[in-house]
């Protein structure tokens, strides 16, 4: 089984494990930096590491953040990694303050100074699914446990489009989900078989 799938290629994350995770679950998945290739498909995938203000800037100097705004704004699926989701929301505190593309709003906040408490959170944890009829947590185990690195999270206005948390000590948003789009905090390629179904549902999505 095949599906259009159009990964954004804007030099800031590792594309080709995303590429091989979607073929791993029998899915093909196209890298570009194009946005008129980005226009015409019909899912688009966001991944992303960095830093928040260096990525933003690169959307919008390719006009990339302009075509991936026009697919969401269309109907059409959309699935956000890591930096790919905060992008989303309004705007980041991340090395000052700077504007995301406000689709969903919300600010992108770093994680509180806590004895004992590793900054950047890199490793293995739980999900605690808050909106379970959510497509992309389909077939998933209870607990299912994901791979996360960052320092960031998001912190949305509106708590309806949270469909999954994690805690770190306390509960952060891990997923968000509204109408067509989808996007996780960890990385779903390298959450082994959760993050595959993950991807499997994303690809065999119906909007």
């Amino acid at each position: 089984m095949t599906s259009d799938i159009v990964i954004v290629d804007y030099g800031m994350a590792n594309l080709r494990s995303v590429q091989k995770a979607f073929e791993q679950v029998g899915h093909t998945a196209e890298i570009t930096s194009d946005a008129d290739r980005i226009a015409k498909a019909h899912k688009v995938v966001l991944p992303g590491v960095g830093a928040f203000c260096d990525a933003i800037a690169r959307l919008r100097e390719t006009h990339l953040g302009s075509a991936i705004t026009d697919h969401i704004k269309r109907g059409r699926p959309f699935l956000g990694i890591c930096l790919g989701m905060q992008m989303l929301f309004t705007r980041s505190f991340e090395d000052g303050q700077h504007a995301g593309l406000d689709l969903f709003h919300g600010d992108v906040v770093r994680f509180p100074s806590v004895p004992g408490l590793k900054v950047p959170q890199m490793g293995w944890n739980t999900l605690d699914f808050t909106q379970p009829t959510c497509p992309l947590l389909a077939n998933l185990p209870a607990e299912a446990a994901v791979y996360f690195v960052h320092s960031y999270y998001v912190a949305p206005t509106d708590p309806k489009c949270i469909a999954a948390t994690a805690d770190y000590p306390t509960p952060f948003t891990a997923v968000v989900w509204r109408d067509n789009v989808f996007a996780t905090q960890f990385h779903p390629e390298k959450s082994q078989r959760v993050g595959l179904q993950m991807l499997k549902n994303f690809a065999e999505y119906a909007a």
